[in-house]
């Protein structure tokens, strides 16, 4: 049996493995896990293969394309990215009814077309009345934003695009919220913020990439 010398202590490592494992713990807890996330979109229901597509006019539909070598066109002119914003408000807000811009309807219209149909939707009709209410009767916009990339478009340039499209609808709900509800809107209460977006949907329509002009 080895004996224990004189004069040097002894090391208890009983608790080291109890340490190790409430390091470990400790660690998993306050770390930061860095998570991809995807692009936050509420996709509308399948379409039935027997249904027909709705007409949209011309005027009411703002192409806006992305070409290969990343350049950006809307209505057939190149534009920048910054400006984007600033062309996609004017066009679904239309103030001075231009004809080249997207038609609109008042939401007491809205209302009353609901009501004559046979079958009219009562949520529909009680979210107009509420708009009418709290928020006045105010034009909603028949436009939508169309948005074609080519299949070189870089990922990055995409988003760009995507984010100012996405941030003209975000501007209008805002000063929407502040003139009805002296708020911004995501201050707003939730069936606040769905009035809100009645009036302003994000009316974004994506196809397929493909080869694209933007001259």
């Amino acid at each position: 049996m080895a004996r224990r010398r004189k004069g040097i202590p002894e090391i208890n490592a009983a608790s080291m493995a109890d340490i190790a494992f409430m390091l470990l713990i400790f660690f998993l807890v306050t770390t930061t896990m860095s998570v991809d996330k995807g692009i936050t979109r509420k996709l509308p229901p399948p379409v039935p293969p027997d249904a027909e597509a709705p007409k949209v006019k011309e005027r009411n539909v703002l192409t806006v394309l992305v070409n290969k070598d990343n350049q950006v066109a809307a209505k057939g002119e190149l534009t920048d990215i910054d400006a984007l914003t600033q062309m996609v408000k004017d066009f679904i807000v239309n103030p001075n009814d231009d004809p080249n811009l997207s038609e609109h309807e008042f939401i007491s219209d809205l209302l009353e077309k609901e009501m004559k149909k046979p079958n009219p939707d009562k949520k529909k009709i009680e979210t107009y009345k509420r708009i009418l209410d709290e928020i006045g009767n105010v034009p909603k916009s028949k436009g939508v934003v169309s948005l074609q990339t080519d299949r070189a478009t870089k990922y990055e340039v995409y988003i760009q695009v995507q984010d100012a499209i996405v941030k003209a609808f975000n501007e209008l709900r805002d000063d929407l919220a502040k003139q009805a509800y002296g708020k911004p809107y995501n201050d707003l209460k939730e069936d606040q913020q769905k009035l809100i977006r009645e009036v302003y949907p994000v009316s974004l329509s994506e196809a397929e990439p493909r080869r694209v002009k933007t001259k």
